[in-house]
């Protein structure tokens, strides 16, 4: 594209020059205002370096009708691409050396759950458990153990049900009284009952993994924050073999957001990188309570789930909330993300809400604390050629890519590695196409959800239905799940030409609430899906074929042509 105007940004610049190639402006607020003023199509040239965020973009900052305004990293598509990041973290120095061995630094106000070193994400210090023998109350829980535990110990709850997994803070500690924090412990009490074969549970139970106290520092390249003293707060880190606080580089991120645009249409986003952002909610009062997918409690109507009369039951979030994300794009119109990258986030990495016509095409998605991809009420969004890994790290229930209330939304030719739950879901929505996906190592944590998972109605024919054709989905890993997964009366479902292999279950043809006009028809697999040998009326299942033959398999995967193409 040959642009009418050009304006170049670099962090040794100066917002008072004219933003040439030899005087360059100095931040992408002064671009920006010099991107309004121009006419015809803008590029925005940005130098290598490191810029705050968050980057923010109106309805002012559109395009006008029939132009573009492009922000990308300096030499976009050449291999003279320059490194552009938008971070959220700070650099930490000031380190001293105690006699354990452990990294200490005063941060003052800092609050942060992640930490970077070297560009490597960390993983907070943590034990397995609460010591001791444990019984739960109203205000938290009580061990005969003696525990010396610091302020900002945060409690895990993984499979309160099999597909959720909750974050609760503490409040104090007094020898072994473990008071939690308010109201979200009293909420998780409400939210998580269930009857299921007779056996009834209620509340979140024990804690599976408890996180962040000094005490807890056994593993080298682990770190903790301790709180105690507000206003004056110590960052704790037990380096690697061979780290050195002299030479070694370590971000604090301390934003939760690095990219906003509200109304804004027209703008393109080239080779940048998203990276170092952290979010704080699981550590207020207000906790994270987890139920499905990307979707949390926070108060409100809570619903009780009739799954078979008199005998199963739950309870779940009547008004889910959904997890944020660090760029996030609310009633937006032909906004373009082109060969970016987001790394190292605290929360979901891309979100879009509203809005039409969003194209994310050839980015990375990797180390991810939520999701990569979370569309919600969208229209005519293109999702294709990405590849998306290491997500869902410290909220193992986030897929890979989500839509949720779309219409006419395409998922198309992304691979989907590595993920704790599912890969690829589609909620309830109209005209979704998920296509030549490649979806392998999904539900490497949580169980009950697939490589591809599709619920509810999807239209109203199959016209405006869901298609999900030429995936392939290999190696959905824990016990319980369905690489191909329609669920929870998904209705207007094609489900065709897709390969199967080591699965737990290839898919399911009985659900709850039943399936409704969801046709199977051509599919690959290692193995018969769950109820294929009693069809219920309401699937359509033919010309579906049973490989066990590696070869044959081989083949089949490569006539999907599944997973990014190179451009």
């Amino acid at each position: 594209m040959a642009y009418t105007t050009e304006v170049h940004v670099a962090l040794d610049g100066d917002d008072d020059a004219p933003g040439t190639p030899e005087r360059p402006f100095a931040t992408i607020d002064r671009a920006r205002r010099a991107a309004r003023e121009a006419a015809g199509d803008v590029v925005v040239h940005v130098r290598a370096g490191t810029y705050p965020g968050p980057w923010e973009f109106t309805e002012e900052d559109s395009a006008r009708e029939g132009s573009r305004i492009a922000y990308q990293a300096n030499g976009f598509g050449t291999p003279a691409q320059d490194e552009v990041v938008i971070g959220g973290g700070r650099v930490i120095t000031g380190w001293r050396v105690g006699g354990d061995g452990v990294w200490v630094v005063d941060v003052g106000t800092l609050d942060t759950r992640h930490l970077t070193v070297d560009g490597r994400r960390v993983d907070r210090a943590a034990i397995d458990g609460i010591p001791g023998e444990v019984s739960e109350n109203e205000s938290g829980y009580v061990t005969d153990a003696r525990l010396d535990w610091r302020a900002g110990v945060e409690f895990v709850h993984r499979g309160v049900y099999p597909w959720t997994e909750a974050r609760l803070a503490v409040e104090s500690v007094a020898d072994g009284t473990i008071t939690m924090k308010q109201p979200a412990f009293s909420w998780a009490r409400q939210l998580y009952n269930s009857s299921w074969d007779g056996q009834t549970s209620s509340g979140p139970g024990l804690p599976t993994r408890v996180e962040n106290d000094p005490s807890f520092l056994t593993e080298p390249g682990t770190f903790a924050l301790d709180r105690s003293c507000p206003g004056e707060h110590v960052l704790h880190y037990l380096p690697r073999t061979g780290e050195d606080p002299a030479a070694t580089q370590v971000v604090a991120p301390e934003r939760d957001t690095l990219l906003v645009a509200t109304g804004a249409s027209g703008i393109s986003f080239r080779g940048l990188i998203f990276a170092d952002t952290t979010w704080l909610r699981p550590t207020g009062d207000r906790g994270f309570l987890h139920y499905h997918g990307s979707g949390f409690h926070d108060g409100g109507r809570i619903d009780t789930v009739v799954v078979v009369e008199g005998q199963s039951w739950l309870t779940v979030t009547g008004e889910p909330e959904t997890v944020p994300a660090c760029a996030s794009l609310v009633d937006t119109t032909d906004i373009r993300f082109e060969g970016c990258r987001f790394t190292r986030l605290g929360s979901t990495a891309l979100g879009v809400t509203g809005g039409a016509d969003t194209v994310v095409r050839g980015c990375g998605f990797d180390t991810l604390a939520a999701g990569a991809i979370t569309l919600t009420g969208t229209y005519r969004a293109v999702v294709e050629d990405n590849e998306v890994r290491r997500v869902g790290l410290d909220h193992s229930g986030s897929p890979g890519i989500a839509l949720l209330d779309t219409v006419d939304c395409t998922v198309a030719h992304n691979r989907v590695d590595d993920v704790p739950h599912c890969g690829i879901v589609g909620g309830p929505a109209k005209g979704t196409r998920i296509l030549h996906n490649h979806v392998t190592g999904a539900m490497g944590v949580l169980a009950d959800g697939g490589g591809i998972y599709v619920s509810g109605p999807q239209g109203e024919s199959h016209e405006d239905g869901a298609v999900v054709r030429g995936n392939v989905v290999t190696d959905t890993r824990t016990p319980y799940n369905f690489a191909l997964y329609t669920d929870y009366g998904a209705a207007w479902v094609t489900v065709a030409d897709n390969v199967v292999r080591r699965a737990d279950n290839t898919a399911v043809l009985h659900v709850h609430p039943p399936l409704d006009n969801v046709v199977y028809r051509g599919n690959v697999w290692d193995a018969d899906p769950v109820g294929s040998e009693a069809v219920p009326d309401s699937v359509t299942y033919e010309d579906n074929a049973t490989l066990t033959d590696a070869a044959d398999l081989d083949a089949a995967e490569a006539r999907a042509q599944a997973g990014p193409r190179r451009r």
